[in-house]
């Protein structure tokens, strides 16, 4: 999955190429989605992922009766249930400087367990492991991958180390 956030540059744009060169190979949407109206210009230009920042029960169920997958961000075991409610298909748990390891684990007490939940924010190799031992179903990566004006052998070396991380961490 790669969500484009939508204040980044040219957004749609960068959602259309990918889309159109990975086709169903690679689930590609937007993320910052904060209205219902960037719900259908993202699937206008062949996104299929929505994520957002909140539990905003509009852009889910737009999002959903769009026929898109829908992760809005949540920092509660309210706002997860809310969403599960309005019909999100995973949750992005955000931010995850603020929810520890420990925290995740008391969620997946009672969120069922077929429910993705993906760390976003301050996840990086330091973490990874201790989120996944704790439930975790992906992770969101942002600065610990990419910055802007960073070269692409600097882009390569952190995705090796963060597929190193989340290779040990799985194993644990």
């Amino acid at each position: 999955m790669i969500e484009v956030p939508l204040n980044s540059p040219q957004p749609l744009l960068s959602i259309q190429r990918i889309a159109d060169i990975f086709g169903d190979t690679m689930l590609v949407g937007a993320g910052t989605v904060l209205d219902v109206t960037s719900v259908h210009r993202v699937k206008d230009h062949g996104g299929r992922l929505i994520v957002a920042p909140n539990t905003n029960t509009a852009v889910i169920e737009a999002a959903v009766d769009a026929g898109l997958m829908a992760i809005p961000g949540a920092a509660t075991p309210s706002e997860v249930f809310t969403a599960l409610s309005a019909g999100a298909h995973g949750i992005k748990v955000f931010p995850a400087e603020m929810i520890t390891p420990s925290i995740l684990h008391s969620w997946r007490a009672v969120v069922p367990k077929d429910v993705p939940l993906i760390p976003v924010g301050g996840v990086d190799g330091t973490n990874m492991a201790d989120y996944w031992s704790a439930g975790a179903s992906g992770f969101g990566l942002g600065s610990s991958l990419f910055k802007p004006d960073q070269s692409l052998e600097e882009l390569g070396i952190n995705a090796t180390k963060l597929v190193w991380s989340l290779s040990n961490a799985m194993k644990a």
